[in-house]
């Protein structure tokens, strides 16, 4: 066994496996929600930091017209040549977060894993959601999920799983280590152990993201204009028990819609 230390996000089709497990759930209550607050039928979905695609490739396999962007062009050959393989269709493309531009608007959007947080200044994270709203038509949706900071949530803490696929087994542990509230950055570890067959090694890289209380989400939101916050859930996922936004949440689905009227 060996450690490499490089970005795992390096090598999708391990990230891939260790994320599998919730796939279909989440593509049920993005649905769900498409069909509770979008009034006009959905077609075109818009995932911005797709990365591997697990989501991406599950809506297109359920036959809407998906795109999807990420920096990583590792991550982005790894879904062509994932949704080739299904002979499934996404438009894909090279972008950041906090800077980019569709030519055609979509109906809604989706954002569940925390990606958002990765956006390390109050600027880059405006800046995105402004972009999200220039990308959706009036009356369009975008859901947005992340781990928010609860009074507690300067502790450390340590989360592990294993994922299989296949003759690979991927153990993944994504570990908090430290954190300051000043200046609301958190330095997170994810480690992935994998074996294929006799062969095992170990991919591992820190990472800093911002931390958000749900006021301080709210505060941002506020200054984006083009999106107003419609409801909010949590990992239960259950879309007929929205909740109401406090600071004792540690995890937000945020469904944030674009007014009518707003270009």
């Amino acid at each position: 066994m060996h450690i490499v230390l490089g970005n795992s996000y390096d090598y999708p089709q391990y990230y891939d496996i260790a994320f599998q497990r919730d796939t279909s759930i989440e593509a049920d209550f993005v649905e769900a929600a498409y069909r509770k607050y979008c009034r006009c039928q959905v077609n075109r979905l818009l995932e911005p930091a797709c990365g591997s695609g697990r989501l991406l490739t599950e809506f297109a396999a359920r036959g809407y017209k998906v795109t999807g962007f990420d920096l990583k062009p590792s991550a982005l050959s790894y879904l062509r040549r994932r949704l080739s393989r299904r002979r499934l269709h996404a438009e894909i493309f090279e972008a950041d977060m906090a800077d980019f531009r569709l030519q055609h608007a979509v109906d809604a959007a989706y954002c569940t894993a925390s990606t958002f947080r990765h956006l390390l200044t109050e600027q880059r994270a405006r800046s995105h959601l402004e972009c999200m709203a220039a990308s959706l038509r009036a009356g369009g949706i975008y859901i947005l999920g992340f781990r928010l900071l609860p009074p507690n949530g300067g502790k450390q803490w340590k989360r592990c799983w294993m994922e299989r696929r296949w003759d690979t087994e991927v153990t993944a542990t994504l570990r908090a280590m430290d954190i300051d509230l000043r200046s609301r950055m958190q330095n997170l570890r994810l480690s992935l152990r994998v074996r294929r067959g006799a062969k095992e090694f170990r991919l591992r890289h820190e990472f800093q993201v911002r931390t958000y209380t749900a006021k301080q989400f709210r505060v941002l939101l506020d200054s984006v204009p083009s999106l107003e916050l419609s409801d909010i859930y949590d990992l239960r996922y259950n879309i007929e028990q929205p909740l109401t936004i406090h600071d004792e949440m540690a995890y937000g689905l945020f469904i944030l819609r674009k007014p009518h009227g707003r270009r």
